[in-house]
This record gives structure tokens, sequence and C-alpha cells, in this order.
């Protein structure tokens, strides 16, 4: 029951719904804006080291006088399928083992192209070599854990010599904000905690710094305690 004493809620000022609503806006438009500025600036980058290598009969800017941004785009990828068709075909891989044979040759450039092949393989090629899952494990020491990406079982020379008693895990640990660079660290199976959220939902969590987390089946929010703090 309210007594005339009491406080009352002071409603808040025209500044304050200003600047909420200024905030809310900018939660709406800086994903969209940010996005769409990521793809003009990759087609314009495109364009820019594509174009060039285009005869200019076939370049839609001598016709009309405009330059379409997108259009190097569109000739890197018919000309990637095209490659990719041709290297399908058994004149396309004779060619390639035959690239290779002379590039394997050469040393400075065989470790190169060497390097950012297996690269490319990993990350383009459409294979079943993938994170399978999302973990926890207690990284840089006991009590502090981390989230990782298990990615396959330690075989061969790395198992033997790891004086394991079991199974060894590989877990790939990612850095934020920037999940490409991280740690690939080995750990016994049973020091790895499986999580239930894909990897997706770990890699927005891992990019966020810990702000996105993955939605609750049981709907309940994280609770974070109070740092207690030094006097």
């Amino acid at each position: 029951m309210n007594t005339p004493f009491d406080d009352k809620p002071r409603r808040p000022g025209i500044f304050a719904s200003l600047r909420a609503s200024f905030l809310t806006g900018l939660v709406v438009i800086a994903p969209v804006g940010l996005t769409i500025w990521l793809i003009w600036t990759l087609f314009g980058w495109v364009d820019g080291f594509v174009l060039p290598l285009v005869p200019q009969r076939f370049n839609p800017e001598e016709y009309i006088g405009i330059n379409l941004r997108g259009v190097g785009v569109i000739f890197f990828l018919v000309f990637t399928i095209l490659v990719g068709w041709v290297a399908k075909g058994l004149i396309g891989r004779s060619m390639i083992r035959f690239a290779e044979t002379l590039v394997d040759r050469t040393p400075v450039v065989r470790s190169i192209y060497s390097g950012i092949k297996q690269i490319a393989e990993t990350v383009f090629a459409q294979t079943e070599s993938n994170f399978e899952k999302a973990c926890l494990v207690q990284y840089p020491r006991k009590g502090i854990w981390a989230i990782g990406f298990i990615s396959t079982q330690a075989k061969g020379e790395i198992l033997a010599r790891s004086e394991v008693m079991g199974e060894l895990v590989s877990v790939f640990v990612p850095t934020t904000p920037n999940p490409t660079s991280g740690f690939l660290l080995y750990f016994p199976a049973e020091d790895v905690v499986e999580l239930e959220m894909s990897i997706e939902d770990a890699a927005k969590l891992v990019i966020s710094a810990g702000l996105v987390y993955p939605p609750d089946r049981t709907g309940e929010k994280p609770k974070v305690e109070p740092v207690r703090r030094a006097s």
C-alpha cells in the first residue's frame, strides 16, 4: 500500500527518451550498415583487381560509360567456375599434375604453394573435415575455463609420445574477438567437456567476448556475480 510519503517514481526526461531511442536506432542500423559497407568494399576490391585483367571490349564501362560496382565479381565467378569445370576433367587434371611437378622442383615456390594449397583445401574444399563440437577446457590453468572446438583425435607420433593413457583430443582454442587465430592444444578426452550449443553459437560467444549467449533451453539468463574488489 502506498502512502503520501512514498517517493513517486520519476518519469524519464525528454533527453533520456531521446538517448534511449538513439541507442535503439544504432542497434538496428549498425549491423545493416556495416554489412552493406563490407559487401560494397569487397566488391570494389575485387573489381579493382579483376577488371584491369579483362579486355576492354568485354568491359561494360566502355559501352555505357558508368562504373558498375560488382562487374568484376561476376567475371571472377564465371572464370572460377570455368577453371573448376576444366580442372575436374581428364585434361585439366593432367595439366594440374604437370604444373605441380614443376612447382615441386622449385625450392622457395614449393613451400609457398604447398602451404597455400593446404589452407585453400581446408577452407574451401567440400569435405567432411570440420570441427566436430564446441567444448569447454581448463586453459591456461586449472580452474579457468575456455571455449574450444574439437577437431580430431590425436594419432601417430603425437599420441605415442604424449604419455597419456587413453584418448587424446585435439582442441582449437580461439582468441577474442578474432576466432580465426588461436591455439592448437591436445587434451585427454576426460578433460574435455562437450557443449550442447552449436559451433555457430559458440563462435558468436567468442566474437562478442561473452556478450551474446545462445538461447538457453531452460529460459534462464546467465547470472553474473559481482566481482569483489580489494579494499
